[in-house]
Parts: structure tokens; sequence; C-alpha cells
């Protein structure tokens, strides 16, 4: 079969896994798939399952124009629960639960909220629910027609946090537990306040206990570091504190004995360049909390970039004796799982090198573990591994018939010498049909973050320029993840430089290549990678052309305006910009457009709150001003993360202008 070049319209195509899960008898798999409809832009989702074997197909479980996600098995193996919208698609998701072996769907809850996780008791007869009520003045909204077309007439803050990018403006009510009968549906509420939220909620193996993270500090919000574990009766009552110390946390989990509690953390954002770590702490907190994995350098986290799904956060996973814990990795351009014992002594890569494990879900008796694998060439397959022998089988590809049609070119790993005698790596990509002897026009591509990776996982728009006769290449400067501490304190309160020397090193070893005609080198990237770009177009001219998207320019005024508002002053390592003007004004890519000659397109999404639409405002205006050629385009309704999860229409017209723009000045 003659295969054909990667369009941008294949985003409609391919098919995202999320939240997969193998039975407690390990014997099938569940997972959600999003689907787009092509005529109405609507995005959807269903469940699908597969038997636990090598080489199978999954087949659709569940159907119908509604969102159905989050599917968990009972302990018995009996049920799923699942999140959907099925009965409206203009309200809140609700619980249903399923028969396994097949049937009709019933709704459990109607929660007069947004419910954002939930887990099985240990004795299947309850649900955990997170849920955050809705605003009484949106009920009355919701109850009387007239109000209701009127829409809102204010809103009222008094919190800092009154915004978050891809959800828009937050209620005014918290986030609180609850419990669920999984027989009746009647759902009791465990806690209570208008100042402090609970999450990442689960239950002590004995279902008598739960554990919970909750910021008590007098102005949670203010304080977004001093996150802390509780312990509270499963019926409800008095929580106690479990002493950690300041830092972000997540997921903490009870060991099967019962004596310990592991979770994700970090130390206090001033020290934010630091590892996420794995800790344990005696569930009594009679010992302080002990960090497990510090001595190895490691970042305990999932993520790399892809812009076709996320790996899922897991929580740490037990193993039967209470002696061992797995939990994901992410480092040189992978995300692995490892594991680790409990003295902190002896640690192990189980999968993943290579690739990407996002999921990994376990059987009842942690014989068999299924687990979600994205690759360079494979956004979304599923393996099996025994948990014995370690051997891994193969189960299914969820984009197999799609990447069956697809010339995608050639990816080169290579790792090279950055300024500082650092070891740095990266990828180049070569467009379908390479030939060695041409002379090729370039795009170097720069990762947002910066606190993050590029490396083994597909990148669809990666693909789509190469298909255009570009080559492609990326790399991971220093200031991410997945080289250790040291590499990514290295921009601690100086963006733009260290960075901005491994960008160029990496530039200088492309430009030496037999095959990239120099003159025609052009520069992308998003958020921080716009930053970057709009920095590098102040600083030098040896691009043709650049394309900044949704780029932070100018962090005087991203100061207070932005979602996380004043936070990301610990990653100047400064005070507040009227106190410390001269350093968020030396660290402001505007400061150096004056020097810009190459011609930019500016790309902004016009509901970004991570990264106001007026960073971008500032870079367009100040090229027209200068006479550089330039243009903006704006995507109505979208918020940063468009090229990931946005309306696939205005994905596409993305990236058709992105090449629109390096077809104009590079060929």
């Amino acid at each position: 079969m003659t295969k054909r070049a990667v369009l941008a319209e294949d985003l409609y195509d391919f098919r995202s896994v999320s939240h997969l899960r193998l039975s407690p008898d390990g014997q099938k798999i569940i997972f959600a798939s999003q689907r787009v409809e092509r005529k109405t832009e609507k995005k959807y989702s269903n469940l699908w399952m597969l038997p636990a074997q090598p080489n199978q197909k999954a087949v659709q479980y569940t159907y119908g124009n509604q969102s159905d996600v989050a599917p968990t098995w009972s302990p018995d193996g009996r049920q799923i629960a699942f999140l959907s919208n099925r009965a409206s698609q203009d309200k809140p998701l609700q619980i249903y639960l399923i028969p396994a072996d097949g049937g009709e769907a019933r709704q459990l809850t109607d929660i007069k909220g947004s419910i954002s996780d939930f887990s099985w008791s240990p004795d299947g007869k309850q649900l955990l629910v997170e849920v955050t009520k809705t605003d009484a003045d949106e009920l009355a909204r919701e109850e009387d027609e007239q109000k209701g077309k009127l829409g809102v007439v204010a809103r009222h803050y008094k919190r800092v946090f009154y915004k978050l990018d891809g959800v828009g403006y937050l209620p005014q009510e918290r986030t609180h537990l609850w419990v669920v009968d999984a027989k009746t549906g009647k759902a009791k509420q465990l806690t209570d306040s208008e100042v402090f939220d609970e999450a990442n909620a689960s239950w002590s193996p004995d279902g008598k206990w739960i554990v919970y993270l909750s910021d008590r500090a007098e102005d949670p919000d203010l304080k977004p570091d001093h996150v802390d574990l509780f312990v509270m009766p499963a019926k409800g009552g008095e929580a106690r504190l479990i002493p950690t110390g300041i830092g972000g946390k997540n997921y903490p989990v009870f060991s099967p004995d019962g004596q310990w509690i592991a979770y994700y953390g970090g130390y206090s954002d001033d020290d934010g360049w630091k590892n996420t770590s794995l800790w344990v702490v005696p569930a009594d907190g009679s010992k302080k909390p002990v960090d497990l994995t510090n001595r190895y350098d490691l970042h305990v986290s999932p993520w790399t970039i892809n812009d076709l799904g996320e790996p899922e956060l897991m929580a740490p996973v037990w193993s039967k004796d209470s002696q061992k814990l797995y939990f994901p990795v992410s480092i040189h351009g992978s995300s692995i799982l490892d594991r680790i014992d409990l003295s902190g002594e002896h640690v192990e890569t189980i999968v993943g090198e290579g690739g990407v494990v996002g999921t990994f879900s376990f059987d009842r008796g942690l014989k068999k573990m299924a687990y979600f694998y994205g690759k360079m060439d494979d956004p979304a397959q599923i393996w099996l591994q025994d948990a014995d022998t370690l051997a891994t089988s193969f189960v299914y590809s969820h984009n197999q018939d799609l990447l069956n049609k697809l010339d995608l070119g050639t990816m080169e790993e290579v790792w090279f010498k950055g300024p500082a005698g650092n070891d740095l790596q990266g990828w180049i990509l070569k467009p379908p049909h390479f030939d060695p002897n041409k002379k090729y026009p370039s795009i170097l591509e720069i990762h947002g973050g910066p606190q993050v990776q590029y490396g083994n996982f597909f990148m669809h728009e990666f693909y789509y320029f190469a298909s255009k006769g570009y080559v492609v290449y990326f790399c991971n400067p220093r200031g991410g993840r997945g080289y250790g501490a040291e590499h990514t304190k290295a921009i601690w309160g100086a963006w733009g430089d260290a960075d901005y020397a491994d960008l160029m090193a990496w530039t200088d070893y492309m430009e030496k290549k037999p095959y990239i005609d120099k003159s025609k080198m052009g520069v992308t990237g998003g958020s921080y990678g716009g930053y970057m770009t709009v920095w590098i177009i102040g600083h030098t001219k040896r691009f043709a052309a650049a394309v900044s998207q949704r780029c932070v320019s100018n962090f005087i005024s991203m100061w207070g305006s932005s979602d996380v508002n004043w936070v990301f002053q610990h990653e100047l390592r400064a005070r507040q910009p009227f106190f410390d003007f001269e350093k968020y004004w030396k660290m402001s890519p505007i400061a150096y457009i004056g020097n810009a000659k190459t011609p930019t397109k500016v790309l902004h999404n016009e509901f970004d709150l991570r990264c106001p639409i007026e960073q971008s405002e500032q870079v367009f205006v100040a090229l027209k001003s200068l006479g550089i050629d330039t243009e903006m385009v704006r995507f109505p309704d979208e918020f940063h993360g468009l090229s990931r999860t946005g309306r696939t229409d205005r994905r596409i017209a993305r990236l058709n202008h992105i090449i629109g723009w390096f077809e104009k000045y590079l060929k």
C-alpha cells in the first residue's frame, strides 16, 4: 500500500486513550476514547473494552453523542462506574453504573455540582466523591428561565485565585468530600468550608479511614505550597493532621497493611526547581516523612509533551506486602515506571524506556499490569506486563489503521554538548522521501513549560510540518525536566540565559548538517516556547522567520493578570514587580524587541487565562511600529491549550497559519 503524508485534517481521525483500567481479575481492559464530529465540531467520548491478552481488538462498549469518561471497576469486578452527561449535556457529569458483562447504564447520582473524582470503597458499598457544589446564583439561573436568559450580572471575588485556564471563572463554592451509597445513590457530604478545598482522597484498606489533601493556611491562595495530609473517619468527623512540611502534594495512598501513607511531593515554591519526589510517612504521623527518591535525582511525573492526549498521573501503587512502591518518572525524553523499596535503598525501572507510560493499572493480586504506552510513531498503545517476570506483550493500538496509511518520515535522536559542556538531548525529524544531497528549510520547535520535556511521544504537529518538506528539530534545553534538578535550576531566576545558549548551540549543531539550508531556518514555540521565540528575535537575526504562539512577553504586565497571577515570581526569584521592576523587565522579551528584524507571525487564544492575550498584542504592535513584517491571528473562545484540546477546526487553522508563514519566508 502506498503511504501518504500526514495531513492537518488527520486531527479529526486520531483517537485518544484515557483512564485505562484493568479488571480486578485481570481478564479485561476498559478505557475511554474521544472522537470528533466534523459537522458540528463537537467532541464526544465513549467507553471501549478488550480482553487482557496479546494482539486484541477493542470493541466499543457505550454508544451515543455524550461524554462517557473515567471508567472504574468495582472491587468485585461486576460493575463499572463512570462519569457521563448522557442525561443532559448542559449539566455537570454524574456517576453512572453499568454491568461489567454488558447492559444498560443507570444513573447513580444527581448531585447539584461538579464531580472531579471518585473511587470505590474496598467493600464496594460506597463511592468517595469529590464535589464542587453549584453556586446558589447559578442554580437560580437554571431554575428561572428569565434569569437564565439574562445571564451573569456580576462576579464578586474575595480570593486571589478566581479563574483557571481550561475552566474559566471559578465558582464561589469549594471542593469537598462526599460519600455515595453504591446501590441507592444516596449522597452524604463529609467536609465543608467556605475557605478550604479537599482533594486526592482515598480509602484505607479496611475502609474505615479516608486520607486527603488540603491547604489550611489562613489564606490558601497566598500559600499554595502549604498543602497538608489529613486522615478522617470514613463516616465523617474530626480530621487528624499528618505533619509533612511545606510543599505541593498529590495522591496520598495507604499501604495494604495500613501502616504507611505514600504520596508525591515537592518543596516550597521558592525551591520549585527541585524534583517532585515519592514520599512515605507513618499513617499515625509518629515520624517525619521520608523522601525515597531524592538521592536518585528523579522527577516523579509521567508528563512528556504531545498533542494527542495527556499521560495520566496515577497514584503510587503499593506491593501486596507493603514493602515496595510503583511510581512514574520523566527521564531523558521518556516517561517510565519505576519500583522502589520502602527503605529507598533499591530502585529499578519496570517498563517504559524509549516511550511514555501514562496510565498503569494492576489486577487485584498485582500479578498482571495493563498500561498505556505512547511512542514517537504511535500515540496510543495498550500493553501488558507480567509482574513476576516483567515480560511485556503488545495488546492493541487505537490508531493503527490510520498509522498504516501514513509516511511519517524518519526520526533521529542525538546527544550533543551544550555551551557549558553540558549534555543535551535532541531529535531531528526528516521529511518523507528525504534526500541527503538536497538542502532543506528547517523549523526549530521550542517546548512550553519550561519545566517539562520533549521526547519519545507522537507529535502530530511535527509530522505535519515535516510532510511539507521541512526538517523539524527539537531539544530539551536547561530549565526543563528529565535531566536532574540542576538542569532545571539553571534558569531559576534567569530565563533567557542558559536556555537561550542551549538553543543556539542546538541551532549551531543543525546548521552544520549538509542537508540544512542555513539561510532558510525558522523558529516557533508556544507559551514558554513563545517566550523564547520572542526572546530569540530580540537577540539574533539568524532565523529567516518566526512564529510566536501564546507567548509571555512582559512579566510586569503579566503579574496579576495570569490565572497563576503572582506565583511565577518564584521562578524569577523576585518580589512583586513594584519592588523588583528591573529584574522583571530584564527577563521580559519585550525589553529587547527594538532589536528585532525577523518577520514574525503572532498567534494567541482570546480566552487564554494562563498567558493573557495582551502579551502577544504588545509584540504585534511593537513589530508593526518597527516596520517588521508581522501578522496576528486570534482564536476566539479558546484557552491556553488550543494546540492540544481546542476545537479541531481551530487546531487545523493554527497549523496552517504557522506553516503558511514559513512557506512564505523559507521556500
